[in-house]
């Protein structure tokens, strides 16, 4: 937080005031009546500037710069990442069922590995586009009508039964951003089975597999 003084100009007033109204009604002439003059003004800085102290003015950190990849595709998408982890917590504060209040961090933990993941491989952002515009926006949706419901202190046979959709369908949601998640390491799994298969040949091949003999390298 940045802070700054703001001076208060009834001091300096009060002072040329005061020499202001000695010149017209008293002489102006002597040594003392000028050393006078310079000491009431003086004392009426003072007290004004009690009276009417400076004003400190608090202002928030500029917020950061965010800083750019490079791709614009990939800017927009961590630019987003941030509305919605935004959003996701300040729903997570207001909302105070503790059920769905864990629910929403592990969203909001996996929402950022998803969109990490893809930020560093951009070639899956076709993976997410449903994800991106309609389970993602979709989520925030529903929890922001929990909350608009649980904050309207009432029962009734509406807001009770969209909650309880809401509660029981988080459930699914929570586990489908899991399954999200997952998918994307679907191609990276693959590579590396193959690996493993490809190496596992060679190792028996060269007899250094499990229970094979020792060949030479």
């Amino acid at each position: 937080m940045a802070q700054f003084v703001k001076k208060s100009p009834a001091p300096l007033y009060g002072a040329a005031a005061v020499w202001v109204i000695w010149a017209l009604l008293l002489p102006m002439y002597a040594l003392w009546h000028l050393l006078a003059a310079a000491a009431l003004s003086a004392l009426a800085a003072f007290v004004l500037h009690k009276v009417f102290p400076d004003a400190v003015i608090t202002l928030p950190d500029p917020e950061p710069e965010p800083v750019s990849t490079g791709n614009p595709e990939i800017d927009a998408l961590m630019k987003q990442r941030d509305q919605a982890v935004s959003e996701m917590r300040r729903l997570n504060d207001s909302i105070k069922d503790e059920t769905i209040s864990r629910q929403i961090d592990h969203m909001e933990e996996t929402t950022r590995k998803i969109f990490d993941y893809v930020a560093a491989h951009p070639q899956k952002l076709s993976q997410l586009r449903r994800f991106l515009n309609y389970y993602l926006p979709t989520t925030l949706k529903l929890l922001n009508a929990y909350d608009r419901m649980d904050s309207a202190g009432v029962a009734g046979a509406n807001i009770d039964g969209t909650m309880g959709k809401i509660e029981a369908m988080l459930n699914t949601v929570t586990l489908a951003y899991d399954k999200q998640l997952d998918a994307l390491f679907a191609d990276e799994a693959l590579d590396i089975s193959t690996d493993i298969t490809v190496m596992e040949q060679m190792l028996n091949q060269e007899g250094l597999g499990g229970g094979g003999q020792m060949g030479s390298l």
